[in-house]
């Protein structure tokens, strides 16, 4: 269980991200452990009988799991509650939130309101993001993630890598086209008027200026043709300076080209690391010479 420093610590990694879409000045950041941890065991028996056991079982995640015979524990109840009493404490006009958290906010949320002397609150729901595997929701636990504070260059490149299937609900959860511009691209694509490359680097652009600037997008666009479609590498790079004796494990590790040494393996036996075009097949190898190492698909980094 995490303590409460990093919590707060987490929470504000997530608010600087936030801020790349929220006006920070006129965005207030509350934490719900200010009402949360004052709460009674009286106060959790009258939030808890607002609802049946049948209503959480009936939820999908918990009834699949029921029918299945793998455990459901009673702690993860709470969740709802607790995200209602959120709305109690902050008496809440709207909650947005993914479809996901429909009976957080819509049945917990309004029952308790109702329950306080409040006036229910309004739900937005929003569809659920697939990652860059176009078919389970985003997450990074599961590598399938794009970072909001991925550099223009990275971030473009994993818009490029989505399936092509993927591309309408990226145009209508995370770009700023308005349905009708939506339609359009869901027809071209469907009619075979426009390329899907062509669409997808459109995509790529529209996102990337959202997080970054539509200067650093055009760039991220140059940068991706020329190392993707013309096979060059990046005209800009960074520098690291090799050690006497270094293997090349030590130098993916110590260069940030991986998270991790079982991470610089895996690419190694999967012929993902190259120097200056050629494979590098043996990671306990001492680095052969300087030159251009790159890691996958996007990561390079000149090596003097």
């Amino acid at each position: 269980m995490l303590t409460k420093e990093e919590t707060e610590h987490n929470a504000r990694t997530y608010a600087e991200q936030a801020y790349y879409i929220l006006d920070r000045k006129k965005t207030k950041i509350r934490f719900n452990h200010d009402w949360l941890l004052d709460l009674k065991l009286a106060d959790l028996i009258k939030l808890a009988s607002a609802f049946t056991i049948q209503q959480f079982i009936q939820r999908e995640n918990f009834k699949l799991r029921w029918e299945k015979g793998e455990p459901v524990y009673l702690h993860e109840t709470f969740y709802a509650l607790m995200q209602g009493y959120d709305a109690i404490a902050m008496n809440t006009d709207v909650q947005v939130g993914g479809s996901d958290q429909l009976f957080n906010i819509i049945t917990a949320g309004r029952k308790l309101q109702e329950l306080y002397g409040q006036r229910p609150q309004i739900g937005i729901i929003m569809g659920i993001l697939p990652g860059t595997d176009g078919v389970v929701r985003m997450s990074k636990s599961l590598g399938n993630h794009i970072p909001i504070l991925a550099t223009a260059e990275d971030m473009y490149g994993k818009v490029m890598s989505l399936p092509d299937s993927a591309m309408p609900v990226y145009f209508k959860l995370v770009t700023r086209y308005a349905p009708p511009q939506v339609k359009a691209v869901e027809e071209a694509l469907a009619q075979g008027t426009r390329h899907p490359r062509d669409v997808k680097m459109e995509l790529a652009r529209e996102i990337v200026s959202i997080f970054h600037s539509e200067q650093e997008a055009v760039e991220a666009e140059e940068q991706f043709k020329r190392v993707f479609q013309a096979r060059q590498a990046p005209e800009e790079m960074t520098e690291y300076a090799l050690q006497a004796g270094q293997t090349l494990l030590e130098v993916l590790v110590a260069a940030k080209l991986v998270a991790s040494k079982s991470e610089a393996r895996r690419l190694i036996e999967q012929k993902g690391v190259r120097l200056d075009g050629e494979v590098l097949p043996d990671a306990q190898a001492a680095f052969p010479h300087v030159g251009v190492l790159q890691v996958g698909k996007r990561k390079f980094v000149r090596v003097k």
